[in-house]
């Protein structure tokens, strides 16, 4: 039977799946999408979660792929104000930490199941039953849910997700390539009407990822993300005619959510990740945090199968994290409000809500 099933293939799946292989705990990880993506997404790496992946022997590889240094050009109504220098975090793709992480997981034997949805999950006293959408189930000894802000497996286990969800969509977000535009900068573009634009560099492609304020219709409702819109937006705020924006891979609308689940163990399943929390993007932390939790919950499982006194150590992932969610939630929310105030200022941007220039 196997040990530990990972519902969700995403860094913090990849990451927990890779922890355990390592530890020798049999491991199956499963995921809905038909296959990888790629997109940027989460793209920054803190000084912590390299040290996770040291463990995991990916940190020389995700730290070669990825980019230190890299400066936040702050533009102000059209024109560059001010250029911040990054902190020692490292910009990367979230796909291409996904890449990294599943080639080790495979060199540790164990491949990414997908194509399979989980739609339920059952408990006894020795393990869990999924039940997968295609009629099979699966049996393990403990399962966890990774599975993302929607999670499957919170919903099944009945888990309230406590906190709130803007009405709106406050941002619209993608990845494009911008032909003539600088890859040595950050670019930052906010107006006095208090609008904005970002395009970040995702390192070892052509791909700048695209952050806005949502285009609105006639109604002042927030239109679907497009290619077409982009451009409207970047002409808007950026006032750089000879740049068009193209190949758009990605397209996407995010709204303010800060939730929390109530509680991240029931029985022997537990949540990480956004499947746990959910909360705004300041200071880059949603990826980061994810990590944490998934180094956590391997300790967790890896003493409970080693025959510690089970109950004890499982309920030590829960009196860990879920302070850390509650004060994420909080902390996370208080950067979204300096950032948004700064960005009214010309000269700032999202360092306003970092630790450091990168966190």
């Amino acid at each position: 039977m196997t040990d530990v099933l990972i519902v969700g293939s995403g860094p913090t799946g990849l990451t927990l799946a890779c922890d355990l292989a390592l530890r020798g705990v049999a491991v199956r990880i499963l995921e809905g999408r038909s296959g990888p993506h790629r997109e940027s997404r989460g793209k920054g790496l803190d000084r912590s979660s390299l040290e996770v992946f040291a463990r995991l022997g990916v940190a020389e590889r995700i730290s070669a792929t990825g980019t230190r240094g890299l400066v936040l050009r702050k533009y102000f109504d059209g024109v560059p104000i001010r250029d911040t220098p990054a902190g020692d975090g490292l910009v990367i793709g979230q796909w291409q930490v996904e890449e990294v992480l599943r080639e080790r997981l495979a060199g540790l034997g164990v491949a990414v199941e997908y194509g399979v949805r989980v739609v339920g999950l059952e408990q006894d006293s020795t393990g869990v039953t999924a039940r997968l959408a295609d009629g099979r189930s699966v049996r393990a000894g403990y399962a966890a849910g990774c599975d993302g802000g929607h999670s499957t497996v919170r919903k099944v286990l009945g888990i309230p997700f406590e906190g709130h969800t803007a009405e709106t969509e406050s941002m619209t977000l993608g990845d494009v390539t911008a032909p003539g535009l600088s890859r040595d900068y950050w670019h930052q573009w906010f107006t006095s009407d208090g609008g904005g634009i970002l395009l970040c560099p995702i390192p070892g492609t052509e791909v700048f990822q695209l952050q806005a304020s949502p285009e609105l219709d006639e109604r002042g409702e927030p239109l679907p993300p497009s290619l077409e819109g982009f451009q409207r937006l970047f002409d808007r705020h950026a006032r750089m005619p000879g740049i068009r924006l193209a190949e758009p891979t990605w397209l996407s609308a995010w709204r303010l959510n800060v939730r929390m689940a109530a509680r991240i163990r029931e029985g022997r399943a537990f949540l990480a990740g956004d499947a746990a929390h959910v909360h705004p993007i300041a200071g880059g932390l949603g990826m980061n945090t994810g990590i944490r939790d998934a180094a956590a919950l391997a300790r967790t499982l890896a003493a409970a199968l080693s025959g510690a006194a089970e109950e004890d150590v499982l309920d030590g992932y829960e009196a860990e994290r879920l302070p850390v969610a509650a004060d994420l939630l909080a902390d996370t929310s208080r950067r979204m409000e300096r950032v948004l105030a700064a960005v009214r200022e010309p000269g700032n941007g999202t360092e306003a809500g970092m630790d450091s220039a990168l966190g």
